[in-house]
């Protein structure tokens, strides 16, 4: 890799963020195989590539959002992969700040209840994007395959910022798992491992605008030199 290599990944890493607002035209066939052609080149534990990706496209993407969420209106979250138990210390923190970010981005005063919960459900509308992703994982590989998923993700997320495209990696999508199973006939043996929704960014919208930060690194690096 030449430092100009580098530099293009540092740049697409810096300026990498959650769309969580979609301008509503479709992403072209080409350009969406060129994306997930390059996520394809994700490395996994003994090549096994466990990731398997159903993408929404037109009709297809309208009719799962509205299935979606007239589904979570009356039924339980029930994810494949067991949820964190809870955020303490400086996870909760974190956790927190993203929120206000968002929230401060929409005008939502804390305490308002309503706008928070319709934001929230706006994750289920998937940020009004053209394209949604399901990424699932063989049940008997375990956390392993979903970390490989999760390095096809970054491949994707990379990829997709370095197309001009936005996307918003959604833990929530696979909250309702028992849903997807059915709706999209995945096998029990294939286990959800997250959403994300993608498409062409609405740069002008207001929640758009706001970046996350990143702890330094040596709040997160511990060198052994002895």
């Amino acid at each position: 890799m030449t430092d100009t290599d580098f530099a293009t990944l540092q740049r697409l890493a810096d300026t990498r963020w959650t769309c969580r607002q979609f301008r509503p035209e479709q992403v072209d066939r080409a350009t969406l195989e060129q994306l997930l052609t390059l996520a394809q080149r994700t490395p996994s534990w003994c090549n096994t590539q466990p990731w398997q990706v159903v993408v929404t496209e037109g009709e297809g993407t309208e009719r799962f959002r509205k299935e979606l969420l007239a589904h979570i209106q009356t039924n339980p979250t029930a994810p494949d992969f067991e949820f964190p138990a809870e955020y303490t210390g400086v996870y909760k923190e974190r956790r927190r700040t993203c929120g206000f970010q968002l929230y401060d981005s929409l005008g939502i005063v804390k305490g308002d209840h309503e706008k928070t919960l319709r934001q929230m459900m706006r994750n289920f509308e998937f940020f009004d994007a053209p394209h949604v992703a399901i990424v699932t994982s063989e049940a008997d590989l375990g956390v392993y395959g979903a970390i490989d998923c999760g390095l096809w993700l970054e491949n994707f997320l990379l990829g997709a910022q370095a197309l001009g495209l936005g996307a918003a990696p959604q833990a929530a999508l696979a909250s309702y798992a028992p849903f997807l199973h059915d709706y999209f006939g995945l096998p029990e043996h294939r286990k959800v491992v997250f959403g994300v929704s993608f498409g062409y960014p609405d740069t002008d919208h207001p929640v758009n605008g706001f970046r996350t930060a990143r702890a330094a690194l040596d709040e997160q690096i511990t060198w052994h030199t002895a």
